[in-house]
């Protein structure tokens, strides 16, 4: 079907459809992006931060960094006035940050469901799933790898969660599909089983191309001309390559005005310095790179700071989660992130854990906390993270996406309106009293405090009578819960057989490879 005759149909159809749809849809919360109203933390003062841009800038124009593979992108580094050296290129002193000036400093992702679009930037937090990981685990199954199934579960309980604002990419990767189409039935879950923002395929170009053309049937062809839709991850192969695999994605979305998240992936003494310093003026060198070069395909496209941080153990080599070094290089890398002006991704609920357990909530909460604080405008592996990012865990993810609403209630800071200020309770109350049944108490006791929907506070012997469930169990049974009120989001029935047809037709197209 071609895209006129699949924007016509888009134009004529489905206006009766979505009305009765959303009298008919289940209702639930979902809340808003997260406005701060608290100051970020900043680590680093201006001499600091001054040293590293300088020291950033010389290696971009000493050391250099590598496209390898692309001689398209050597020749528009060429034309732009840096120095090519085979597939080395040597960039100006200056020239990286003048590039990366046409880049928004904010932008709109749409969802197919205008209440669920996000801004991205500014003191904007938008939360999405974990990303990546081959292996799924929940409390029955044990560790097991991801099918497409799973995959599904995932993005179902990523519309439900109230907290959750994107239903992310690739959430789990659904092994018992060939390499070469998994993206498509990915993307068609998120387009079909979600109404939140979502984001496209990386692993080709082609399957960029793919991802683009899906929205272009999802949203019609000139929205996505003139819309963000999608926001992708590129990761750099750090320290200071750029692969053609990943660079020609970003070519696809820069060109179709979508957005890219530009990002290092550092484990902090292998693709890094072990120092603080060293690894941020790399980070700040490599997206420097990335981004201006988003720009030399496109002026303006949208594009996201992105700081992938870890350490190392010493001793076993295995990447350590929620530590110090990590986040003293989130807090500093969202400095220079503000100070170019653009969007900032980092941070998650990260963890080396092997099970949804004390180590996993310790480092957990470390992580998402410092995501807040650091300013982080797009918060990718938000739920589900587990085992390095190797995992993706269902009774984690659920337990992490209630977490999510502390974020949400600290970010609002201190009210300090007259309802805020209290000053009727304290005087209706008065010495010796309590608060319980005083007027403001009741006006205000629904709203006043965050409740988990997830963590057990009964009394120790009705606990005890339930089963002494812990967290794990906790997490089983919300995962059930929200299952059973799942209920798919509507959709044009033209769009539906539209996006169907193009799946079904780019699959046959091609043999299966698993390689």
């Amino acid at each position: 079907m071609g895209a006129e005759a699949r924007e016509g149909r888009r134009a004529r159809g489905g206006g009766g459809a979505a009305r009765r749809a959303e009298r008919s849809a289940v209702s639930f919360d979902v809340a808003k992006v997260i406005d701060r109203n608290i100051p970020n933390l900043e680590i680093l003062n201006e001499e600091a931060l001054q040293i590293i841009e300088a020291n950033a800038e010389t290696v971009l124009e000493e050391i250099g960094v590598a496209f390898v593979e692309n001689p398209a992108a050597l020749d528009r580094w060429r034309e732009a006035g840096a120095d090519v050296r085979g597939e080395r290129v040597h960039i100006p002193r200056g020239l990286a940050r003048k590039l990366c000036a046409t880049a928004p400093s904010s932008f709109v992702q749409h969802a197919r469901n205008p209440d669920r679009s996000v801004e991205i930037g500014g003191g904007k937090l938008v939360l999405a799933p974990v990303y990546g990981p081959p292996f799924v685990r929940d409390i029955d199954g044990g560790r097991r790898y991801a099918t497409m199934e799973d995959f599904r579960t995932f993005v179902k309980l990523g519309y439900m969660s109230k907290w959750l604002h994107h239903s992310g990419g690739t959430v789990c990767e659904p092994t018992d599909i060939p390499v070469n189409k998994r993206h498509l039935d990915m993307l068609h879950a998120h387009m079909t089983l979600s109404d939140k923002p979502f984001m496209g395929s990386v692993t080709e170009p082609e399957r960029a191309t793919d991802s683009v053309e899906m929205c272009e049937i999802l949203f019609g062809k000139e929205f996505v001309r003139d819309n963000c839709v999608m926001t992708s991850l590129i990761n750099i192969n750090s320290p200071l390559t750029f692969d053609s695999t990943m660079m020609g994605a970003l070519e696809v979305y820069a060109a179709a005005g979508q957005a890219c998240i530009v990002s290092p992936f550092i484990v902090g003494g292998a693709m890094a310095p072990v120092t603080v310093a060293g690894t941020l003026t790399q980070v700040l060198a490599e997206v420097m790179a990335g981004v201006a070069y988003s720009q030399l395909v496109r002026p303006g496209a949208p594009v996201i700071f992105g700081a992938f941080v870890t350490s190392i153990d010493m001793n076993s080599g295995a990447p350590t989660f929620g530590t110090p070094e990590a986040s003293l290089i989130t807090y500093g890398a969202g400095q220079l992130a503000r100070r170019m002006g653009l969007p900032y991704r980092s941070a998650g609920s990260f963890t080396g854990s092997k099970l949804p357990d004390a180590q996993a909530a310790y480092e957990t909460s470390n992580s998402l906390n410092m995501g807040l604080l650091s300013g982080v405008n797009f918060m990718l592996h938000a739920c589900g993270w587990l085992e390095g990012g190797l995992v993706a865990s269902f009774e984690k993810f659920v337990l992490d996406a209630d977490q999510l609403g502390v974020l949400h209630h600290l970010s609002k800071g201190v009210d300090l309106t007259e309802n805020g200020q209290a000053m009727d309770a304290i005087r209706e109350v008065g010495p010796g009293g309590h608060y319980l049944g005083c007027a403001h108490t009741q006006a205000n006791f629904k709203s006043a405090f965050w409740r988990s929907d997830v963590l057990d506070y009964k009394p120790f012997e009705t606990w005890e009578d339930e089963g002494g469930r812990d967290s794990q169990s906790l997490g089983a049974a919300r995962v059930q819960k929200l299952l059973a009120k799942y209920q798919q989001p509507q959709m044009d029935p033209s769009i539906a057989a539209a996006l169907a047809a193009y799946v079904a037709e780019k699959k046959a197209a091609s043999p299966d490879a698993y390689g």
